[in-house]
C-alpha cells in the first residue's frame, strides 16, 4: 500500500461523520484533497452542506466539486471540520502548516464544535518537531529582524521558498520552517513564538483535535 491510498483511505473515513445540514470545515492538503473529492460525490448524491475553506487552493476545489461554500461572517460555528496534519502525537497535538494555511486553519479550528484530523501513519510521532519543520508565518515587514528573534528558540529556520522566491501565503506573509529536535511541550512553545514581534502564527495545534484518523498498512487506526 503506497502513501497516498493509506491517505486516501483516512479522508473517505472522515466523510462518513458528516450529516445533512451541517456547516463542514474544508481543510487544506494532500490528504483533505480526498475528503473532497469524496463530498463532491456525496454532494452529487443529494447530500446538503455547507462547506467553510481553509484557502483559496480549497475553496477552488470545493467549488469545482460543487460543494457550497460560505464564510465565518455568516457562520460563526462549525459543526464539524476535517482537516491535515503534518505530525501528531499521542496527545493530540499537531503541527500544521505544510500547505501554507496555517493561519486560517487555526481560526478554523477554534471556531469549530469538533476537529477530526486525517493522517496517513508517517505523520504520527512520539513527539512531535522530530520529523517535520514548524512552520511560522510571518509579516513581510522587517521579516530579518522577526527570523532572528524565533532562531534563538528554535536555532536554525528556513524561509520558504528561498530569499529569491519566497512563498507568499493566502494573507500575503512568509513562513519560516524551524527547526527542532522535537517540541515536549508544545502548548508553550505556541505561545512563547505567538508573543514574537511580526510573527502572525505558527502551526502548533496543541490540544485542539477531538479525534485523529490514521490510514495504516493494517487498516484505519484511531486516536482520541
Amino acid at each position: 500500500m503506497n502513501t497516498e491510498y493509506l491517505k486516501k483511505i483516512a479522508a473517505e473515513k472522515a466523510t462518513e461523520e458528516i450529516q445533512n445540514g451541517m456547516v463542514v470545515g474544508l481543510g487544506t492538503g494532500s490528504t483533505v484533497y480526498y475528503a473532497l473529492l469524496k463530498l463532491g460525490g456525496m454532494v452529487r448524491n443529494g447530500l446538503d452542506i455547507i462547506g467553510i475553506p481553509t484557502s483559496e487552493n480549497t475553496e477552488k476545489i470545493a467549488t469545482e466539486q460543487g460543494i457550497r461554500l460560505s464564510t465565518l461572517a455568516e457562520y460563526a460555528t462549525i459543526e464539524l471540520t476535517i482537516d491535515g496534519a503534518d505530525e501528531v502525537d499521542p496527545h493530540l497535538n499537531l503541527i500544521k502548516g505544510g500547505g501554507a494555511a496555517l493561519v486560517r486553519e487555526k481560526i478554523i479550528a477554534n471556531a469549530s464544535e469538533r476537529l477530526l484530523i486525517v493522517v496517513d501513519q508517517s505523520k504520527v510521532s512520539q513527539v512531535i518537531g522530530t520529523t517535520y519543520a514548524l512552520p511560522v508565518e510571518i509579516i513581510q515587514f522587517g521579516w530579518e529582524a522577526t527570523q532572528r528573534m524565533v532562531n534563538q528558540i528554535c536555532g536554525k529556520s528556513d524561509l520558504r521558498g528561498g530569499i529569491q522566491k519566497p512563498l507568499i501565503t493566502d494573507n500575503g506573509n512568509y513562513i519560516l520552517d524551524c527547526k527542532f529536535n522535537g517540541i515536549p511541550e508544545p502548548e508553550k512553545m505556541e505561545l512563547l513564538l505567538n508573543n514574537i514581534p511580526g510573527v502572525v502564527e505558527n502551526g502548533i495545534f496543541a490540544k485542539r483535535a477531538d479525534k485523529v484518523i490514521v490510514g495504516t498498512t493494517d487498516g484505519i487506526k484511531y486516536m482520541e
